[in-house]
């Protein structure tokens, strides 16, 4: 009976390190790479399943697979629909992209309306923050910078930091987009924005920061801004 028991173990194991790393495959098409890889994608962000399970680096996965992928994420990083026209199915990611995406059915935040948050909070590492408290929080390469309602495990929060992040810094919400300073709600309740004419969202719209031990909130430390 051990024995079965620990066959069947090791056979979800699997399963997870498979379906992690078609995640993490799956993110950087979606994301990042489609033209690269030859994957012709929508102006909304969406390409067909069966263009990307027919590329190589897909090939040993299913439909099986990646429907159970995009059922199980707990960040809601993908969506599936039926294409309007001929009902072939396909997919896309939510949010995180660097390539420009003209339309990913994002809903503008306006200030004073009842899901404009009083903050929102970015989840970084301590050894950004040097450059975080001086220069601001950056999009980089990608087109938008990720916050999320709270912090990881509170209620109702389930994207928009990774879990390892040691550093969480609280946008003043209000005080942003007072200043013209766009966000967006994306389809799994992150909050986005491309921040002022530099891709930055400048410190002086920081309300707090928090410095997290990242498998428990309940010993956070706030650290001087």
């Amino acid at each position: 009976m051990d024995s079965v028991r620990g066959g069947g173990n090791r056979g979800r194991g699997r399963r997870r390190h498979r379906d992690v790393c078609l995640s993490k495959s799956m993110s950087y098409a979606l994301r990042h790479g489609a033209s690269q890889m030859g994957l012709q994608m929508g102006t909304d962000g969406f390409l067909f399943v069966e263009d990307l399970l027919a590329h190589p680096q897909f090939r040993s996965y299913s439909l099986e697979d990646i429907e159970r992928v995009v059922a199980t994420n707990d960040k809601q990083r993908f969506k599936l629909r039926s294409h309007p026209a001929d009902g072939r199915l396909q997919i896309r990611a939510n949010q995180g992209h660097s390539v420009q995406v003209a339309d990913l059915e994002l809903k503008r935040l306006v200030l004073g309306s009842p899901d404009c948050p009083a903050e929102a909070v970015h989840g970084s590492y301590l050894r950004n923050w040097s450059s975080i408290q001086q220069q601001g929080l950056s999009r980089m390469k990608r087109t938008h910078i990720h916050l999320a309602r709270g912090l990881p495990g509170e209620d109702g929060v389930i994207s928009g930091m990774r879990k390892d992040c040691d550093l969480a810094v609280f946008i003043d919400i209000p005080k942003a987009l007072a200043d013209g300073i766009e966000f967006f709600w994306s389809e799994n309740d992150v909050l986005l924005t491309a921040g002022d004419a530099e891709g930055k969202i400048q410190p002086k719209y920081f309300s707090r920061v928090l410095r997290l031990r990242p498998t428990s909130k309940k010993n956070s430390r706030r650290c001087k801004i």
